[in-house]
């Protein structure tokens, strides 16, 4: 195993960083000391969550391609180059397919995907030339499986690997590292009202930090939160279709998120959510 490296004094910057896993992750990073910039769309949050961790706290719509490259540009000019991206910034609206509609596939579509992608890319074009950088981006468990309820989500999640994937390839040998994080249940607003996992606790989202710290410290692609994820996919992956699908159901998984779908316990992040891409739809700006 290679030496750790030293995060002190890297320019790091966190999309969704106003509350939860992009939150805790800049905390455990300041705790490195790194030089941070978050951005959300949430102003207010996002400059009490900076100011409480001496960072640079900046409004971020992640659907506003032009506004995002302008935020990267603003947090070189004030911090300098950018040493590691976190893409982190993602919706989870749940419901059957049949009942989501089209402004929120488009959303979850915008948030969780074309920014990832526009924001990796970014990334790239800064990155690549110095011979130098990481680029993280946030998945999940479910963009190794699909889930009911959330079929949307799977779908974006699933291409987020799949992009990270293929841009590790792409990177292979410029220097620039690639980071593909993949947790189970997250105990966030995110996660409201879904049940407990039987076959994983849910997390804590300082678990998810400091499995971002590590890979960031020690270069690696799958992130898995619990690392068991890894084990319990391969062993899931070399038996019959019908044979996983028993054990998902066996377990829960087919009602995990498709439980919650319709939770009053979910009514103020769903309400939230909805709100969360102002500018997809804008012209020029999605």
């Amino acid at each position: 195993m290679g030496k750790r490296r030293s995060l002190r004094g890297k320019v790091i910057v966190i999309t969704g960083g106003a509350r939860g896993i992009g939150a805790k992750t800049a905390a455990a990073l300041r705790d490195q000391g790194a030089k941070l910039a978050l951005g959300d769309l949430d102003q207010v949050e996002v400059e009490k969550t900076a100011a409480e961790l001496d960072a640079l706290g900046l409004s971020l719509d992640v659907t506003d391609i032009r506004g995002f490259t302008a935020f990267l540009d603003e947090v070189e000019r004030r911090l300098g180059p950018i040493d590691v991206l976190i893409n982190n910034a993602g919706i989870m609206p749940l419901s059957p397919l049949d009942e989501e509609d089209d402004a929120s596939t488009r959303r979850q579509l915008e948030i969780n995907l074309h920014a990832v992608i526009h924001g990796t890319r970014e990334a790239m074009l800064r990155m690549r030339p110095r011979a130098s950088g990481h680029i993280v981006n946030v998945a999940s468990m479910a963009g190794k499986a699909g889930f009911p309820g959330a079929a949307t989500y799977c779908a974006t999640k699933h291409a987020v690997v799949g992009l990270s994937e293929a841009v590790r390839l792409e990177l292979r040998g410029s220097g620039v590292e690639v980071s593909c994080v993949m947790p189970a249940i997250v105990r966030t607003e995110l996660a409201s009202g879904l049940g407990e996992a039987k076959f994983f606790k849910s997390l804590r989202p300082e678990d998810v930090a400091d499995a971002i710290v590590d890979a960031l410290r020690r270069p690696h692609f799958d992130v898995f939160v619990p690392k068991s994820l890894d084990a319990m996919g391969r062993i899931t992956r070399l038996l019959p279709r019908a044979a996983g699908e028993w054990i998902a159901r066996a377990l829960g998984g087919d009602q995990l998120l498709a439980s919650a779908a319709h939770s009053s316990a979910r009514s103020g992040y769903e309400a939230r959510a909805a709100e969360s891409a102002p500018s997809v739809g804008a012209d020029g700006d999605s």
